[in-house]
């Protein structure tokens, strides 16, 4: 007997990391690793994003956070589910990174992750001062050299095991071609996620924990009076490496968004009309990391659930039917497709259908954004 299952898929995508989604594997479980120097405002920021607070004793500490998207919101209206679950990114606050001092806890802390996220002070606070000045260039250019000489250390030490190998190991010659190349990028002080492969050059650095392959996302944590005017010391150096890095930059407020997530709902939106603030920096940075790891969103609604599923963006109608349940997509027939923005134009599946909005697609039809799906399999 045949079987219907109905989903949506919506994203945020401003660029694809490809070689990071193709690592990720079928689960998707995304691990992000927030990273500063000690005051940074990084634990107040997990908080924010995880509802749970930081270690009491200054080691790394895992929470779930979910990833706000309005559109789960809006179907859940629609549909008046009994339960509505959001997609979610386990976030790990990583010890502090103090230069100078022993690096091992920051680096063992961050070497697990797929992606990282630097948090970098310019907010002024007497209650909690910054004992090395405003320096926000300065703190991240520490944190990215601290990145850059543990590669090169890996590096070096697999070139001088593979030099001995050359002449006994056939693929050590491929191997070594593609580390040369890794040791120009790093002789550059660039990071290795600047430096494009092949296909077949990625398969043999995925052995690798290289720390500056991982996609990195800069938040720069302002106080109230930079949030308005939009400046901060140290903003041209700042902006200007991270155009150099190709690396997202986020402008957020931690103390603004502590005081936000305490208002009622209405109350929050004032506040934020008045400092020009359309969307809480908590649901940028979770929407920005979503997005800058190349993934799409996927819902499924109906009256028992709405709730959002995770895939990389290009993946098939098959392989979305599979991220629920595999017998979904081993015993997948056709997908009746509907784009979300007719969905929510229409206000019921049935006006849909009604308007012969729907598309019969086919197994390998390529999700997009936007879509609403109902899948029918056999198995």
């Amino acid at each position: 007997e045949a079987t219907m299952l109905q989903l949506n898929s919506t994203s945020y995508r401003t660029r694809t990391d490809q070689n990071l989604a193709a690592n990720l594997g079928g689960t998707l479980k995304l691990k992000i690793g927030i990273i500063g120097k000690p005051q940074a405002g990084k634990s107040m920021l997990f908080r924010l994003l995880t509802n749970h607070d930081a270690s009491p004793n200054g080691k790394a500490q895992v929470a779930v956070g979910r990833i706000p998207d309005p559109r789960i919101d809006v179907l859940a209206q629609m549909y008046n589910p009994r339960k509505v679950t959001y997609a979610t990114i386990d976030f790990w606050d990583v010890p502090g990174f103090q230069p100078g001092r022993s690096s091992l806890d920051f680096l063992q802390s961050v070497r697990d992750v797929d992606a990282l996220v630097a948090v970098i002070r310019a907010f002024d606070s007497e209650t909690v001062p910054s004992y090395s000045g405003l320096q926000p260039y300065s703190d991240f250019n520490d944190l990215q050299q601290e990145l850059l000489i543990a590669d090169w250390t890996l590096l070096e030490t697999r070139l001088e095991r593979l030099a001995k190998q050359k002449a006994k190991n056939p693929k050590a010659g491929e191997e070594l071609a593609v580390l040369e190349k890794c040791r120009a990028t790093l002789e550059q002080d660039l990071p290795l996620r600047q430096l494009e492969l092949s296909d077949d050059e990625e398969k043999l650095l995925r052995t690798y924990d290289f720390f500056t392959r991982k996609p990195l996302i800069a938040v720069v944590n302002l106080d109230e009076e930079q949030m308005r005017t939009g400046s901060y010391p140290q903003q041209a150096e700042l902006e200007a490496e991270l155009d150099r890095l190709n690396v997202p930059l986020i402008k957020v407020s931690a103390q603004i968004e502590a005081e936000i997530s305490e208002l009622e709902p209405e109350d929050a939106r004032l506040f934020m009309e008045e400092l020009g603030i359309s969307d809480s920096g908590i649901a940028r940075i979770a929407r920005t990391v979503y997005a800058h790891l190349g993934l799409i969103s996927f819902f499924t609604a109906g009256e028992k659930e709405v709730r959002s599923w995770t895939i990389r963006s290009g993946d098939s109608a098959s392989r979305a039917a599979g991220k629920i349940h595999s017998d979904i997509e081993r015993g997948f027939i056709r997908a009746e497709v509907v784009a979300y923005a007719d969905l929510i134009r229409c206000g019921s599946m049935q006006k849909v259908k009604e308007q012969g909005l729907f598309r019969l697609e086919g197994k390998d039809y390529i999700v997009q954004d936007g879509d609403v799906i109902t899948f029918r399999f056999n198995v």
